[in-house]
């Protein structure tokens, strides 16, 4: 499946990452990423915890055939999207902490954050990636 989509959102392990750029290598490409975190520490969830993001980031950013170009996150479902602000603030501040470190593998292009329920806050925070489905397609059966 390597080279048939634009951007994978969940790169959660340096299993994956190997994984990703080994193939990746085999094709002849590099695959774009995003980084993902579980900013609320949820069971429910994948994704690496904050304090593991830059130690991950700075081991993928080597192997070939990957470029990291943002960070992505899901934070716990809130009745108020106003209580999610917090998390994508959290999320927004770990991304402007990768981007100063100015390693020339890594790109911080992409901070995809907030649903239906909460894309306004996320954006009023930073995102420039939301994921809108159950307001275009409704809720799931």
């Amino acid at each position: 499946m390597i080279g048939k989509f634009e951007l994978i959102h969940s790169l959660d392990s340096i299993r994956l990452a190997r994984e990703i750029g080994r193939r990746s290598q085999e094709a002849g490409i590099t695959t774009d990423t995003l980084v993902q975190v579980n900013i609320g520490r949820e069971e429910s969830k994948f994704g690496l915890p904050r304090e593991e993001v830059l130690p991950f980031i700075d081991e993928a950013r080597k192997i070939p055939g990957l470029k990291i170009l943002g960070l992505m996150a899901i934070p716990p479902f809130e009745e108020e999207p106003e209580n999610a602000r917090p998390y994508f603030q959290e999320l927004r501040s770990l991304f402007e902490e990768v981007a100063a470190k100015g390693w020339p593998e890594v790109e911080m292009r992409w901070l995809s954050m907030g649903m239906s329920s909460d894309f306004q806050v996320a954006i009023e925070e930073g995102a420039n990636i939301v994921r809108v489905g159950t307001r275009i397609f409704g809720q799931r059966q």
